[in-house]
């Protein structure tokens, strides 16, 4: 058994309170355990959304940027056979915590996309809960039960933004005819009290550290009560209870998400101040700690976020709402970016000075903390290799405008067979044959449409591979954007990196490192690395 494994007196866990100040910055592992479709899947699933397979290297990077918790999301309905979880996904979710607890840093898992908008099986309603209570006590006995030994630094979260029956954000029933009713509402939150206090009783009946584990409920729809616009938006705030607790007071705390808009950043400035006291007059005074458990901007998953679209804005937004919920006591764990796609494998920060000011905004300095880039691991291609006929690699990472672009440019490492590579273009499913090393996709709205929503290399036969060297999009002022690739269906990825990645690891003095980093004691004919630089042992 790992060390973070290691089972610690549940008489001595520290409190929620305690807790929440002690994780300092956190972030969240969005789009990987959470990354779901419709069905089974297995452990593939992870890549689903676009990111890599998680590695532990990662985790070291996150804890050498300063950060001092994780959030790693996880939907489970996927992974399920009826009420009973698949033995191997339990087991790749308890390696993703072992990354981070190993790190020494604090980790939060969860029950994520089986709540939301859509098909999911848990709603906030009173009759979904009376349907689903059992399945939904049955996840969390096994969830508590794989983890009952394990230490004070390891929280669970009971879900994550669930919606009533009209798929309501904001607060209950905003979905409904009229914008509000009192009556579906009330079912709601009575619903979501429900579901919060099935989630404690579960948890503590497991036994173990389990019994004082701090445990995070969140509100209706993780709703934070933030605007003025309506009078109904701080009723997830008032109707959240403080559930029943057999572990007593302060072993709970709760959770909201925002995404203000700042495109006027005074107003969002006072919004977000005015949220905070909020937060403090109707959750922390009946108990318990608030944790941010995601937060960005509203137009976190636009074409062009805030972040691209005006920096410095950006920054400053971030070094405010970074300040300020250090002063009130709450956790914060940013929503995604900062690391992101094939940056995590390597790993490196694809938003360097997004983690740096968070850093700084927290400690006052930045001193002493890293940022690694993808610029430090030197140049790279994409391997790809197709599992499946008709596998499709993912080209673009967002949707685009058909008239604010010229052109896709891939480039391969060789001339492919004739027949054995397409570009796809999504929605219209036009097909654009790839005869050379170099191709280029041209877009027409008559062909393509006013938007494309992907674009994809499709192989004509499963077992195929290909090394991709480049993809750019390129915009209609001739400024190019290179892309990152990832699976869509039916392929795998690996990126291959042909500069010399650094050796991160410190070196002693007059020892002889390989490229990989490790120690040789009677270094041959080759390249090594000596006292920090590089020499060639003849």
């Amino acid at each position: 058994m790992l060390l973070t494994t290691l089972t610690i007196g549940a008489q001595s866990f520290e409190n929620a309170t305690t807790a929440v100040a002690n994780m300092k910055v956190g972030w969240n592992l969005g789009n990987t355990l959470d990354a779901c479709s419709n069905g089974t899947q297995g452990l593939e699933s992870e890549t689903y959304w676009g990111q890599p397979y998680t590695k532990p290297e990662l985790m070291k990077m996150m804890k050498e940027a300063g950060f001092g918790a994780i959030r790693v999301p996880v939907t489970w309905y996927n992974h399920m056979n009826g009420n009973q979880v698949n033995s191997e996904w339990m087991k790749r979710v308890h390696e993703v915590v072992d990354y981070v607890l190993n790190q020494g840093m604090y980790c939060i898992i969860n029950v994520h996309h089986d709540t939301g908008s859509g098909s999911q099986w848990l709603h906030a309603s009173m009759d979904v809960y009376n349907n689903q209570k059992a399945r939904y006590e049955a996840l969390w006995q096994q969830i508590a039960t794989e983890f009952k030994d394990y230490g004070e630094k390891l929280l669970f979260e009971s879900y994550n933004e669930m919606l009533d029956k009209y798929n309501s954000w904001c607060f209950a029933s905003f979905n409904a005819s009229g914008r509000y009713n009192a009556t579906d509402a009330a079912d709601a939150y009575q619903a979501i009290n429900s579901f919060a206090q099935s989630f404690v009783s579960t948890v503590r009946a497991t036994g173990g550290n389990n019994a004082q584990r701090n445990l995070i409920v969140n509100t209706y729809g993780a709703c934070c009560g933030e605007g003025n616009w309506n009078a109904h938006l701080l009723d997830p705030l008032k109707e959240m209870k403080y559930p029943n607790d057999p572990a007593g007071a302060g072993h709970i705390a709760f959770q909201v998400h925002t995404y203000p808009n700042i495109n006027d950043l005074n107003s969002a400035k006072n919004s977000i101040t005015q949220m905070f006291k909020d937060l403090n007059t109707y959750l922390v005074a009946k108990g318990g700690p608030v944790i941010i458990g995601e937060w960005a901007t509203s137009n976190v998953d636009a074409d062009v976020p805030d972040y691209e679209r005006d920096r410095a804005k950006y920054l400053e937004f971030i070094d405010f709402f970074v300040k300020e919920a250090k002063k009130k006591g709450l956790g914060m764990f940013y929503w995604m970016g900062i690391s992101d796609g094939s940056s995590r494998t390597l790993p490196a920060f694809n938003q360097p000075d997004l983690a740096e000011t968070m850093m700084k905004a927290f400690y006052g300095s930045s001193d002493g903390f890293k940022f690694p880039t993808r610029e430090d691991f030197g140049d790279s291609y994409f391997q790809v290799t197709y599992s499946d006929q008709w596998g499709e690699l993912n080209l673009i990472p967002n949707a685009i405008k058909t008239a604010d672009y010229k052109q896709l440019e891939v480039e391969l490492a060789e001339k492919p067979a004739s027949g054995q590579f397409s570009l796809k273009v999504y929605p219209t499913q036009k097909y654009q044959s790839i005869t050379s090393e170099k191709s280029t996709l041209v877009f027409n709205t008559s062909t393509h449409g006013q938007s494309i929503t992907q674009i994809t290399l499709q192989a004509s036969a499963a077992g195929y591979k290909t090394s991709v060297k480049s993809v750019q999009l390129v915009k209609k002022d001739g400024t190019k954007t290179a892309c990152t690739v990832y699976p869509f269906w039916g392929c795998s990825v690996e990126e291959i990196f042909t500069g010399i990645r650094p050796i991160v690891v410190p070196f002693a003095d007059d020892q002889y490192y390989d490229l990989s980093g490790r120690r040789v004691r009677n270094p041959q004919r080759g390249i090594y690395i000596r006292n920090g630089k590089k020499i060639l042992v003849k």
